[in-house]
């Protein structure tokens, strides 16, 4: 998986409401944006699915910030997809939530990443990829291509109808139901915020 800087360097025109706001900040090319949305720290949004709440509440998850992204992609007529994709997480891949797991003896959880296609290369303007000690996620159990407004609650259900297969498969993960799952998994999210 690569960073926004292998997104196009294309410059912003006039387009919507989407391209405005990103003027307003002075970022006038769309691998600016990313790259702006890429220091943004990480944190869940006030609501899902008011995209521009990344920009005013100056935070984001990799589904508000990825959704904005192909929202002002779609102004410009850039040609990039937005991909839900669910991985096992775990600390090498995802460092932060080691702790958690290791509470619950649990090696990883399912999650649901969004991310961006452009050309056929996966891109992740949230993950710090050249820095520290992550191992990337190469290896995806499922990915689907979604709509910005899917990343509210199309997602969530995506990934809790996973989960309950992932259980339904996993005989090592005796002891647990999907409510102590999720409790879980929402206990690493937490963990990443901190």
């Amino acid at each position: 998986m690569r960073s926004w800087d292998s997104l196009p360097d294309a410059l912003l025109g006039p387009a919507g409401q989407v391209t405005e706001e990103f003027i307003k900040l002075r970022l006038r090319e769309y691998r600016g944006a990313a790259r702006y949305l890429n220091q943004l720290p990480y944190g869940r949004n006030s609501s899902r699915t008011d995209l521009l709440g990344v920009l005013r509440e100056s935070r984001g998850t990799c589904s508000t910030k990825h959704a904005l992204l192909k929202l002002l992609a779609m102004e410009q007529q850039i040609e990039i997809a937005l991909v839900v994709g669910i991985y096992e997480m775990s600390e090498r891949n995802t460092p932060g939530v080691g702790r958690v797991l290791a509470k619950y003896s649990l090696g990883c959880v399912p999650e649901a990443h969004c991310y961006l296609r452009y050309h056929g290369i996966r891109i992740d303007v949230t993950r710090a990829l050249a820095e520290g000690p992550a191992e990337p996620i190469v290896h995806f159990l499922y990915e689907e291509e979604i709509t910005p407004p899917q990343v509210g609650e199309y997602k969530v259900h995506l990934h809790q109808d996973f989960i309950r297969r992932w259980l339904a498969q996993r005989r090592n993960v005796v002891g647990y139901d999907y409510d102590e799952i999720w409790r879980i998994r929402e206990q690493c999210i937490a963990a990443l915020s901190a």
